[in-house]
């Protein structure tokens, strides 16, 4: 956008100092880098993130929405393939370690059938397994009728 935007926050650093002495060692600054050059990366991280907010809700208010979808940074990035590359990988990443978490049933400590994919291939094999865990439910429900 060629409109300079203000900073919310002028005062003070936006994120935490040793995750600024990292990311410039990762890039090949010394062990010990300038307050000037970790307050200069701040700056220059804080404006990307602000500048990247405000085109997606120029998109979206495009699209007439009010609100930032995740397609609006999608498509904010279509001319950047590093950049959506990166970002599809790591919602792939994320998609995956959701369905990972719900598929680990914490009551049993077994793996439900139905989050792993085996119910969704149908035939015997996805059958019986899921059989076997609404048996176990269900027999759990039946002792507590009968206890009660």
């Amino acid at each position: 956008m060629t409109e300079v935007r203000m900073r919310l926050r002028q005062k003070g650093q936006q994120f935490p100092t040793q995750d600024l002495e990292t990311f410039l060692l990762a890039f090949g600054d010394n062990d010990y880098p300038l307050p000037e050059t970790q307050r200069l990366l701040d700056e220059i991280i804080t404006d990307y993130i602000i500048e990247t907010c405000h085109e997606a809700a120029s998109v979206a208010h495009h699209a007439r929405r009010a609100k930032i979808k995740l397609d609006d940074f999608k498509f904010m990035l279509r001319r950047d393939t590093g950049k959506l590359g990166r970002v599809s990988d790591m919602l792939e990443t994320d998609k995956e370690l959701k369905n990972k978490r719900k598929a680990f049933n914490t009551d049993e400590g077994q793996v439900s059938a139905e989050a792993v994919g085996l119910g969704e291939q149908g035939g015997e094999a996805g059958q019986s397994v899921g059989q076997g865990v609404g048996d176990g439910e269900g027999a759990r429900k039946k002792r507590k009728k009968k206890e009660g």
